[in-house]
């Protein structure tokens, strides 16, 4: 059985799956979201791309079944299973100037922007290499008809999970969120798990 890895709350981690491998994002506590990005282990300049994603998905609610492409046009990931069903892949990572726009009144922390830059540098990824991360059980609901967002409590309850397929060997950056609004207003673990 594989091991169950916490990240603290506010924290992040990166680690290697090799293709065929799968890995599992779990909420143990609810409410909380985590980023997730991905580079392909052999070139880390190929990574995850939201805009890929979605034109080759044909959909911005990705869930079991749909994949997360690379900016060059290669699957990455495969959702296997999805117990929420509820990620957004719109937004970027919390950053100090994410919480100096929205929080500034709140001290200004380095985000999961900042947790995951710390997190990658050991591979060779620089902060400005760092894309729009999935965020796993972020609530991040879209007006169809303005286009407004909005950025509300996750819905998850303690213990969802995400189960991801790797369909190349990985670089994967993976945090517990930093941000206010994102995580309901509290801060709680994530938890991950490798699997063979």
């Amino acid at each position: 059985m594989s091991e169950t890895i916490e990240i603290p709350p506010r924290s992040g981690t990166a680690f290697v799956v090799a293709k065929g491998q799968a890995f599992t994002v779990i909420d143990p506590q609810g409410t909380q979201v985590s980023d997730m990005v991905a580079y392909a282990q052999g070139d880390v300049r190929e990574v995850m791309s939201n805009g890929r994603t979605f034109d080759y998905e044909e959909t911005i609610h990705l869930t079991a079944g749909n994949r997360l492409w690379s900016n060059r046009s290669n699957v990455m990931l495969e959702i296997e299973e999805d117990s929420l069903g509820q990620h957004d892949y719109l937004l970027t990572p919390c950053s100090e100037d994410t919480f100096r726009h929205f929080y500034p009144d709140k001290p200004v922390h380095r985000g999961c922007m900042g947790n995951l830059a710390e997190a990658l540098a050991p591979y060779g990824i620089e902060r400005d290499a760092i894309p729009t991360a999935f965020n796993v059980f972020m609530n991040v609901p879209v007006d169809g008809a303005t286009g407004t967002l909005s950025v509300d409590p996750p819905a998850s309850k303690p213990g969802e999970a995400v189960r991801f397929r790797a369909k190349m060997d990985l670089v994967i950056g993976l945090t517990a969120c930093s941000a206010y609004a994102s995580n309901g207003g509290s801060f709680k673990p994530i938890h991950y798990r490798v699997e063979g």
